[in-house]
């Protein structure tokens, strides 16, 4: 495999072949009795049975291993997939679901992803970690035991750049948080509000991608997940997540959840880049963005990156915030 940069878009792709090896013939992967050994990166607890455990990925799309190998393919260029990809093994019990845990354990899953987040950063060669679930066959489920995903990787992905330039222009030019911003008129307007907790709201965004779509933030201001705020209650936010997510599921029968943070800011000679990243602190904020997959077939894909949405955001959290997340 390998990376290959499009000129006119400047995304990274990850081209060539990959084997579905979650799912084998020799038993679950993800379960204690197979996940036991040496090769798990971080646990919690830290001694005794296990509830949740990092493992590398059998097949992954980045390797720590090697160097970036940068060439030119005439006007093209490439680099080899250098970086991490890991399993987060949500749960021990193989028929689980993330929203069926409780919420001590959904903290410890969060916990889990800070701490390997944190791990991942001190890496100076990577710019972003990313974090994200994809749930059931049309999200791209790899096997059927509770798990999420962390990547790291020597680039920004595409959308997360586009985020954090947008973010920072609504700064510059206002000298406030875009986000915090969505939240208070989102909670003043009230319509697009599906549920609350504590200090996390969760909301469905005003131009919603996908039907269904929701965003959940934090109403006070902070850019890294991985450094919860003084004071926060992360048993409020697994609250409101395995609501949502409950409701999402009756539905919709697959998801991606991705939590967005703030990237790797160490420049790799050890320096913080204060040029691009010197706002960063006030003008971002870490939220979770989940988009729901309710059909087989999207016009958004047809017509690429002009996506279409059949159902309005405000019918949407009408409707979410009407059913029943106990269900």
């Amino acid at each position: 495999m390998e990376l290959r940069k499009d000129p006119i878009t400047r995304s990274w792709v990850v081209v060539g072949h990959r084997d579905d090896t979650c799912a084998t013939t020799g038993g679950c992967p993800f379960c204690p009795d197979k996940a036991n050994s040496k090769s798990i990166l971080f646990r919690l607890p830290a001694s005794g049975p296990w509830q949740v455990a990092v493992v590398p990925h059998p097949d992954p799309l980045y390797r720590v291993e090697g160097d970036l190998q940068r060439r030119a393919d005439g006007m093209y260029d490439q680099m080899q997939p250098l970086g991490a990809d890991e399993i987060v093994i949500e749960t021990p019990e193989h028929n689980r679901k993330f929203e069926d845990l409780s919420d001590d354990q959904v903290v410890l899953v969060m916990e889990a992803w800070k701490h390997r987040v944190e791990d991942l950063k001190r890496d100076r060669r990577f710019k972003y970690i990313s974090i994200y679930k994809n749930y059931g066959p049309l999200a791209g489920q790899e096997g059927s035991h509770a798990h999420s995903q962390i990547t790291a990787t020597t680039f920004m992905p595409r959308r997360l750049l586009y985020e954090l330039r947008s973010a920072r222009e609504w700064y510059r030019e206002k000298e406030r948080c875009v986000f915090c911003d969505i939240v208070k008129q989102e909670e003043r307007q009230a319509k697009r509000i599906v549920d609350t907790q504590g200090e996390y709201v969760a909301l469905c965004p005003y131009a919603s991608r996908v039907p269904y779509e929701v965003w959940v933030l934090n109403r006070k201001h902070n850019h890294m997940f991985e450094q919860p705020r003084p004071g926060s209650n992360r048993k409020h936010l697994a609250a409101l997540l395995r609501r949502i997510l409950r409701r999402i599921r009756l539905i919709a029968p697959a998801y991606h959840l991705v939590v967005h943070t703030a990237p790797n800011t160490i420049h790799p000679k050890g320096e913080t880049n204060t040029q691009y990243w010197s706002t960063i602190a006030n003008d971002y904020h870490w939220h979770i963005e989940i988009l729901p997959i309710v059909e087989t077939r999207s016009k958004s894909y047809s017509i690429k990156e002009v996506y279409y949405n059949a159902v309005m955001p405000e019918e949407a959290a009408d409707r979410l915030r009407k059913l029943d997340p106990i269900a």
